[in-house]
């Protein structure tokens, strides 16, 4: 309704017809650049409005659960959620090292605090690649922000110059003369604020809501290393460790002894041995 009066004016339309080569060159450029911006603005809606409805979900369900491997090991679908591609990626990596580096404790299996910190670099990196993956296009509509005015202001400057040119040429400064001229010039201008105001309102909502999301992973990404060091790291002491070893070392040399060499050593050749 409120659309309906202006275009029903033919401002604009008189205006465009009016724009010299240059201007019209310049609106050209500006909707091009409206388009990749209201195609960036769209993409990144729908992308933030299924990346907060996914998290709320993985958070209940990781919440939910006691063991940080328990969804990855039920083969739980959060697609969407970048929480979720963080929290695989470190649930990836702290299965390769269980499967290949695994330190046995009371017959549980655990990784070495040397080998945690590969999970917790793998972390830290899915976090950096997720807010990335967030932020990825922002620079149009940064563009289309900074630019858009200046750029339609180019082309108004440029019409008003060609206009006084002509002008001057005619030797002829009446308002009729240069009327047409000015209204073609100034639409430059005009579809420049229409390029920037739309991108300025999605941007700074945008940004913000990427701001959260990324706040949001960076305090999981240290919970989720904090509980996965609290179930899956060994945390003896040294001392421990190697009594331990020389235990198991011991059980094994006894086990291989004869019956007559472990009756000749008294049933303790670890004794002997260490």
């Amino acid at each position: 309704m409120i659309i309906t009066p202006i275009l029903a004016s033919g401002a604009l339309q008189f205006a465009f017809e009016k724009a010299t080569t240059e201007g019209k060159l310049t609106i050209g450029a500006l909707l091009v650049l409206s388009l990749f911006s209201w195609t960036i603005i769209i993409t990144k809606f729908r992308q933030l409005y299924i990346a907060r409805r996914s998290a709320r979900k993985f958070f209940a369900a990781y919440l939910a659960t006691r063991d940080p491997l328990d969804l990855k090991r039920r083969e739980a679908d959060f697609t969407g959620a970048p929480a979720y591609q963080l929290y695989l990626s470190g649930a990836n990596e702290l299965e390769y090292h269980l499967q290949n580096r695994v330190v046995t404790v009371n017959g549980e299996r655990r990784v070495s605090a040397g080998s945690f910190e590969a999970v917790k670099v793998t972390l830290e990196e899915a976090a950096a690649a997720e807010a990335m993956a967030l932020e990825k296009g922002m620079i149009v509509l940064s563009t289309a922000v900074a630019g858009g005015p200046f750029i339609g202001l180019l082309g108004t400057v440029w019409g008003v110059m060609e206009t006084f040119a002509g002008i001057a040429r005619a030797n002829s400064a009446s308002l009729t003369a240069m009327a047409p001229g000015v209204a073609g010039a100034l639409i430059a201008t005009v579809v420049g604020l229409l390029v920037a105001i739309p991108a300025m309102f999605a941007y700074n909502f945008m940004v913000t809501s990427v701001r959260g999301i990324t706040q949001e992973l960076d305090g999981f990404a240290t919970r989720l290393a904090t509980q996965m060091e609290h179930h899956y790291v060994d945390h003896r002491a040294l001392a421990e460790e190697i009594s331990e070893a020389n235990g198991v070392l011991a059980d094994r040399i006894v086990r291989a002894l004869k019956p007559e060499d472990r009756s000749t050593t008294g049933g303790s050749p670890a004794l002997g041995v260490f």
